[in-house]
């Protein structure tokens, strides 16, 4: 059986169907993401911020602020802890190398080393009234 010309643009039309179904299951990020990053590696640094004041968004400012010195913050709230003067950076995991960029973007902070690897984060940030933003302060 000879193979005609329209065999053959038959069989690319069909193969070209069948990868545009395919990319359309898979769906866009499979088209644009190169990947979704591994927790820990590389200079990725997960951060959770808890407002340790009664300064109402205390930590969604900060927040902000941390995200856009190229932090990333997996988790914000409300400490446990009572209010507090100074703000708190607790090391969880690694070094304190990155400590430096998270007091520069919230204005402040105390570094500890309190190493805990079942929060799976490298720092908690406990934020205290010494990072108010002048003319937020209320007790």
């Amino acid at each position: 059986m000879e193979l005609t010309r329209t065999h053959i643009l038959a069989g690319v039309a069909a193969l070209l169907l069948v990868g545009a179904a395919g990319a359309w299951w898979l769906g866009p990020e499979s088209r644009t993401s190169p990947g979704l990053p591994v927790p820990g590696e590389g200079d990725r640094i997960m951060v959770e911020v808890l407002n340790a004041t009664r300064v109402d968004g205390l930590a969604r400012t900060m927040t902000l602020r941390l995200r856009r010195a190229g932090l990333d913050v997996v988790y914000f709230g409300d400490a446990r802890e009572g209010a507090l003067d100074s703000t708190l950076i607790l090391i969880r995991r690694g070094d304190s190398s990155f400590a430096g960029r998270i007091r520069d973007a919230i204005g402040g902070g105390r570094v500890v080393m309190d190493p805990d690897d079942e929060l799976l984060l490298d720092v908690s940030v406990l934020l205290g009234f010494d990072v108010v933003p002048e003319g937020r302060i209320d007790p």
